[in-house]
């Protein structure tokens, strides 16, 4: 047992619950300290991450690893709450969001986040992924006095117990079959024994429970909704980092559990790539509100990274986690602007972008490269995440001829999808303003979405350092 393994967690749980007890002791016109803290007190749990850098370590009785891998994704979900811990300090302020509870919910968030990506035994995963639930089920509820953020809260509630009892039953069949909840073990039992046909259903309610965390269709109907009613900076929380946890334990229990039944779930996981980011394209292309248009947009992308799961090699899975980096950076970014916006003007509606550019030029410039990066136009991240990832899948086509076609698939939603995030561009640069009246943007906003665009310029446009460390991390589940 190395409890230095979980400093990261540890540092983050401390640091949550100094704040809360911080915010007992502070007066109400001094709140606002709150979020300063929580973002500077990221500092450390990120000093622990990078000293486990090329570690490769197990601990708890197999329970818990450190590689590249887990090391990766903790990054990924520091950056994202940096950002949205950024982003709220104007939005809590406006809307009266209770901020103590609040910063100390996003960072218990992130430790339940960064367990997922480091467990690999069911039991812990389990526990792990309801923590990080729990906390945000409350968030998107956190707006008090406000219908829609109740709603959402328990929409989110609901369907996401179901979601769980279907993993948890998944992972009762898995372990009446093979003995063990140490994923290794099961691998081991699975390709003793065989793939039954209860071994199959245990893998198809642990693929159903894992869907709903990200977003695929059929379990995607929590996501318009919760979208659109959550405050907008835990809906750009959930929208990155708990999809990028949720693909994080989907790695781990289907390359190594189930990698036994591969041609069992492979052919799943191609049809639900190739159905989810069609629906979520074509469903987006009709919504008027901005927030739902983004959720159903979530929803097209995790279908494309579910074309490298479709392929399970190494590069394909470096393409996903250069995908899921490039896509948190730039989601995070459209929904700070978005932000910024709706907190001048009241409203989500795409309608009322007309003339944006006029009125607030830094952050139309900024939402429009976000747009484009989700689109994947050149030079930005969204591009060259999107080349690197179906590029590795069509490599994979070798071995299995479908590969082919769902990278045609991918491509053709890829230029679908160009339409829908164009016509917000178009509204904020060639509609009709309402007003000529300036917008005036929080400091916060202003350096939380300069932050997000600078990544996505800098991954689109020198993406080396992030591949070469997303192909180090793959080949750890491919060892």
């Amino acid at each position: 047992m190395n409890l230095n393994l979980l400093l990261p967690e540890i540092s983050l749980c401390v640091l949550a619950v100094v704040l809360i007890v911080i915010d007992l002791l502070l007066p109400q016109g001094r709140k606002s300290i709150l979020g300063y803290i929580a973002l500077v007190g990221l500092a450390f749990p990120a000093v622990f991450t990078l000293s486990l850098a090329g570690v490769q370590q197990v601990s708890f009785s197999g329970a818990l690893v450190v590689d590249q891998v887990s090391v990766f994704f903790k990054l990924l979900f520091l950056i994202a709450a940096a950002l949205v811990i950024l982003s709220s300090f104007d939005y809590t302020r406006r809307l009266s969001i209770l901020q103590g509870e609040y910063y100390a919910l996003v960072l218990f968030a992130t430790s339940g986040m960064m367990l997922m990506a480091s467990t690999r035994e069911l039991i812990s995963i389990y526990i792990a992924l309801e923590f990080t639930s729990i906390t945000l089920y409350v968030l998107a509820a956190s707006i008090r006095n406000d219908a829609k953020s109740s709603e959402a809260g328990l929409k989110y509630l609901l369907l996401g117990a179901l979601s769980s009892g279907a993993l948890l039953y998944g992972m009762a069949l898995t372990f009446g079959l093979t003995g063990s909840t140490v994923l290794n073990d099961i691998a081991s039992a699975l390709a003793q024994r065989g793939i039954s046909a209860a071994a199959v259903l245990g893998l198809v309610f642990i693929a159903a429970g894992f869907g709903f965390k990200i977003a695929t269709v059929p379990f995607h109907m929590w996501a318009p909704d919760v979208y659109e009613g959550a405050p907008t900076p835990i809906t750009a929380f959930l929208s990155v980092a708990s999809k990028a946890a949720g693909f994080a334990l989907v790695l781990r229990v289907f390359l190594t559990a189930f990698e036994p039944a591969e041609k069992t779930w492979l052919p799943l996981f191609m049809v639900l790539a190739a159905v989810t980011m069609t629906l979520g394209n074509f469903v987006a292309i009709r919504q008027t509100n901005i927030k739902r248009m983004l959720a159903y947009s979530s929803i097209a992308h995790a279908g494309y990274v579910l074309t490298g799961l479709a392929a399970a090699t190494a590069g394909a899975t470096s393409g996903m986690l250069v995908y899921l980096l490039a896509y948190t950076l730039t989601n995070l970014g459209a929904f700070i602007a978005i932000i910024a916006f709706s907190g001048q003007v009241g409203s989500d509606q795409i309608e009322d972008y007309n003339g944006l550019s006029r009125r607030a030029p830094v952050v139309s410039l900024g939402l429009a490269i976000c747009l484009l990066s989700l689109a994947g136009v050149p030079p930005m991240a969204g591009f060259i995440s999107k080349v690197y990832l179906f590029a590795a899948v069509f490599d994979a086509a070798a071995k299995n001829s479908g590969l082919y076609y769902l990278v045609v698939i991918a491509l053709l939603n890829s230029a679908v999808s160009i339409f829908y995030y164009l016509r917000v561009v178009k509204a904020m640069y060639f509609g009709p303003a309402a007003t000529e009246e300036s917008l005036h943007t929080a400091f916060s906003l202003r350096v939380a979405l300069s932050a997000a665009v600078a990544g996505v310029l800098i991954v689109g446009i020198y993406p080396t350092p992030v591949m070469q460390a997303a192909s180090v991390a793959a080949q750890v589940l491919f060892h």
